[in-house]
């Protein structure tokens, strides 16, 4: 099935919410059909784990199932569910109580790929040094209390506003700044006043 542009909704596409939404459960099914892999890539980026990122991925369509009549279609379907998947992969990595740390891609080349292996002892050197500034990016990371780290994602992985954040964590613009500014400056110090290995 081709990607879904979830940019415009088509009039099918509408019908297809609004059968869906009367509890029509082979339309909810092209629904999510439509949608998963938007939706699991949204939930990948904030858990960073594929597996974790596909079971919260269902919890997320058990959500949306539970409140799809709640959609009126003043939005774009993806705008309302976004909030939705956000919440839920917060909720997933505060109660597993750890934070997957790898939220830039320090180990990838240009293009977005895994480094392949080393040609020279040069190369060899570098992708060490590479490993080791991500090893202390993720400790440094892992210290920063989790309403920072959460924005800190959103806003520098995702590219989401303030106000999507905001939304998003249910927050004031205003709160959204003053802990991504604070997640900055602690991370930063952390980095600082962590010992290179």
């Amino acid at each position: 099935m081709p990607e879904t542009d979830h940019t415009t909704e088509t009039v099918d596409d509408r019908e297809l919410l609004a059968r869906a939404r009367s509890g029509d459960e082979t339309a909810f099914g092209d629904v999510v059909r439509l949608h998963y892999e938007y939706v699991f890539r949204l939930v990948l980026s904030v858990v960073r784990n594929e597996t974790d990122a596909r079971d919260v991925s269902q919890e997320v369509w058990i959500v949306i199932w539970k409140k799809l009549n709640t959609f009126r279609g003043d939005s774009k379907f993806t705008t309302w569910l976004h909030p939705i998947a956000v919440r839920k992969s917060l909720d997933h990595l505060r109660g597993r109580k750890r934070w997957y740390g790898r939220f830039l891609p320090f180990l990838e080349n240009d293009e977005g790929e895994p480094i392949a292996e080393p040609a020279s002892d040069a190369d060899t050197r570098d992708d060490i040094e590479k490993a080791e500034r991500n090893a202390r990016f993720e400790r440094a990371l892992a210290t920063l209390p989790p309403k920072h780290r959460a924005v800190l994602t959103l806003r520098e992985v995702q590219g989401l506003s303030y106000e999507e954040i905001a939304t998003a964590l249910k927050c004031r613009p205003g709160t959204v700044m003053s802990r991504l500014f604070h997640a900055r400056r602690q991370l930063a110090r952390k980095l600082q006043e962590m010992p290179c290995d």
